[in-house]
């Protein structure tokens, strides 16, 4: 996302020329509507977008994927800037005029590392009687399926990942929605019940509610044989 026309359009063509599918948005305002339409492996993400800046674009798309990489360019070089986009989540953070070919070596860098991630990352967890498959977002229990929410199966990857441990609210907030605010708080406990609902039929796990720090996951630590019903 680049509002510099001509400079946008030899880039998109560099990365392409390299083997990388590039979607090109010129303006802030069209930018979500394009992430939310496609798949992507990163973005990139010019600061001085007109209409919609990109820190609000990036914040956004955090919303809504926690895991794909970012990365920010811009004429700015001040710190505050420069905090302001790890802060919000950035891989890198590359100033103007920087060389083509040391932005294409980091996107290769943060593709690879990002592979590698996926690779060794667990993907199904056995949650007492049920198997939560994350990547597949499904809850399966006696030959029976349950589809989860791209928000519920993310709230639900963080809890398995710290099972029968806390998970403070504040980070599954930041990791999944973005920020740690009042309203978003509020959605979380809404997604908790949620998925207390679709574990109900095991009474050996549970969600528990610690007060003023978070949730816990208590299940057992091995599958428990599946109960007939």
């Amino acid at each position: 996302m680049e509002d510099d026309l001509s400079f946008g359009a030899v880039l998109k063509s560099y990365l392409e020329i390299n083997d990388y599918n590039v979607t090109w948005v010129d303006d802030g305002k069209y930018a979500l509507d394009k992430f939310k339409g496609g798949e992507f492996h990163i973005c990139i993400l010019d600061v001085m977008l007109p209409n919609v800046d990109g820190f609000t674009i990036g914040s956004e798309i955090r919303r809504i994927n926690s895991d794909i990489p970012m990365v920010f360019l811009t004429a700015k070089s001040m710190k505050e800037d420069i905090l302001k986009g790890y802060n919000l989540g950035a891989d890198d953070y590359i100033t103007k005029p920087f060389d083509t070919e040391v932005l294409l070596a980091k996107i290769q860098a943060i593709i690879k590392r990002q592979s590698l991630e996926n690779k060794t990352e667990e993907l199904v967890f056995e949650i007492g009687s049920y198997s939560f498959d994350s990547k597949l977002r499904k809850i399966a229990r006696n030959g029976e399926t349950q589809k989860l929410s791209p928000k519920e199966a993310d709230l639900l990857k963080l809890l398995c990942q710290n099972k029968n441990e806390l998970l403070s609210r504040e980070t599954a907030l930041r990791k999944i929605w973005g920020e740690d605010g009042y309203f978003t708080a509020r959605s979380m406990d809404v997604f908790i019940t949620k998925l207390r609902k679709y574990l109900k039929d095991d009474p050996k796990v549970e969600i528990k509610n610690i007060h003023g720090s978070g949730f816990m996951l208590e299940a057992p630590s091995q599958p428990t044989p599946k109960e007939k019903d």
